[in-house]
């Protein structure tokens, strides 16, 4: 077994999105081969609806899949197929975009005007970037749940893991995507197959990974004796952890305990275009979903 090394841990970035909705960009529209098959990740965690509610008004997807995890609060979404449904706390949402959607999605908060939740974009194939859109809209309650003795819970969305298996499947990039808490104190090792891409995201607590000799936080300026200077949070909230190749991720836990996204996907290794929403291959696949959307042919009849 060989512990996968931390190559770089870096904090979201504040970004706006849609019809001005406050998110921060976890990472994305930088270097697509780095996470690869992953392309893009926001954290859309708001407590005021003045940051969220106007949400994503409609706009077009082809060449990808998206996946939506809510924490609190809702999300209404609806599509040019005529599909339209509400996700709630700890309910998920895979959408294969292919061959071309339109789509909103239109984020409420809880009672107490909470909304919370992530995004995570995966890249699709060349041979499946034309496939036929569709919806895997799952529940929170048919998520597996596995507690271990040591007071680890860990969420299986999707793939496989300590002998459960998530309910999302038939996804391209054969990912694992995983919700974890590990409680305060404690050091634990998890699996994941060598030949993944793979990340962590710290959204509550802190901790440290691999080798690291202090938990893994977000690195702020802060104001001390009147002076900025940058010291490190150990809330770890918002932290992007990437890392190297391995056959397993060792977390040591921090004194509040942590909880953290834990993602892996098996790397497709394809040349990328990319604009805004739309994930090609080449640039004339890019400039002909362009005119497509330009001349109403975005939408293809379904066979």
């Amino acid at each position: 077994m060989s512990i996968r090394p931390v190559l770089e841990s870096r904090r979201a970035i504040p970004a706006t999105e849609g019809a001005g909705v406050k998110i921060h960009r976890v990472f994305g529209f930088q270097d697509p081969t780095e996470l690869d098959p992953f392309l893009m990740m926001d954290d859309f965690r708001n407590e005021r609806p003045e940051d969220y509610i106007r949400g994503f008004p409609w706009h077009p997807h082809r060449g990808i899949e998206t996946i939506t995890y809510v924490l609190s609060g809702t999300v209404e979404h609806g599509d040019s197929l005529g599909n339209t449904g509400t996700l709630g706390a700890g309910d998920v949402q895979w959408m294969t975009a292919g061959s071309g959607i339109l789509h909103q999605e239109m984020p409420k908060g809880n009672a107490k005007g909470q909304m919370h939740g992530f995004q995570l974009w995966g890249n699709l194939p060349s041979a499946q970037k034309m496939t036929a859109p569709r919806y895997q809209d799952v529940q929170g309650q048919e998520i597996p749940e596995i507690v271990d003795d040591d007071g680890t819970r860990v969420k299986v969305i999707v793939g496989e893991f300590w002998g459960k298996r998530g309910p999302v499947d038939g996804i391209a990039a054969d990912p694992q995507y995983l919700d974890i808490f590990v409680p305060a104190g404690v050091k634990k090792t998890f699996r994941i197959d060598t030949y993944r891409r793979a990340f962590a995201y710290v959204f509550d607590g802190s901790a440290a990974f691999a080798d690291a000799s202090q938990p893994t936080g977000v690195l702020l300026e802060k104001e001390v004796a009147g002076q900025e200077v940058n010291i490190r949070d150990l809330s770890g909230n918002r932290t992007l952890i990437r890392f190297g190749t391995g056959d397993e991720v060792t977390v040591q836990a921090g004194p509040e305990g942590v909880r953290f996204l834990l993602i892996s996907g098996a790397p497709i290794a394809e040349p990328v275009a990319w604009h805004g929403p739309i994930v090609m291959n080449t640039q004339e696949e890019l400039m002909q979903a362009m005119r497509d959307l330009r001349n109403g042919t975005f939408i293809k009849a379904q066979h």
